[in-house]
């Protein structure tokens, strides 16, 4: 069962619990996914902003982009919870002899990399939804505004969470942790512009 099979009220357990997983990765693909939710229905509702079919066509456009990115959002509450596992079960990896050192040490290397990669697409796709959310704060039904808004709040929210674990994931050893900070670095900076081209006061 993964953990969007659970009821709301067991799911916030999970995350309240002492357990290290679900952690913030798993919570910030969450926050994306229901952002996404929010967005697409802004998006799918009939009457626009204006009535003009370009404006209908655009909004079309963002809800299959929302769509699309609301369901690797979900996937991703699962698979970063996976990510972090990994990473745990590799450091319990015996260590008495070389050979089990080594091995342990690639596991470890291998499982941080994973765990650093995921909350990554995590945030790119939040940025997305913070794209679909701007798109529909300015052409969707100017009695959802506020939907749209809470869209692009709760995506920055799951962009920034997302980024902070791609942070905390990234080995000082690692050749492209570099680039990886730079893009986290990326990220961000488009993440809050399109946040405010939303209405997100920051």
């Amino acid at each position: 069962m993964g953990l969007l099979d659970l009821t709301t009220r067991e799911l916030l357990q999970r995350f309240g619990s002492t357990d290290p997983t679900p952690g913030g990765g798993s919570a910030a693909a969450l926050a994306g996914a229901l952002a996404a939710a929010l967005g697409a229905m802004v998006c799918a509702m009939p009457k626009t902003r204006s009535g003009a079919p370009a404006e209908r066509e655009r909004l079309d456009r963002a809800l299959a982009r929302a769509q699309a990115a609301g369901a690797r959002l979900q996937a991703l509450v699962d698979e970063d919870s996976a990510a972090f596992d990994a990473v745990m079960a590799a450091f319990r990896l015996p260590k008495a002899t070389d050979d089990e050192k080594a091995a342990r040490k690639r596991a470890i290397a291998a499982a941080n990399q994973r765990a650093t990669e995921v909350p990554l697409r995590t945030a790119e796709s939040c940025l997305e939804v913070l794209e679909v959310a701007a798109e529909a704060a300015a052409h969707g039904n100017l009695n959802a505004t506020s939907d749209a808004r809470t869209s692009a709040a709760a995506a920055l929210a799951g962009l920034i969470g997302a980024l902070e674990n791609v942070r905390i994931n990234v080995r000082p050893d690692d050749p492209a942790s570099a680039l990886l900070l730079e893009r986290a670095e990326e990220l961000l900076r488009e993440g809050r512009a399109k946040a405010v081209a939303a209405g997100v006061p920051l």
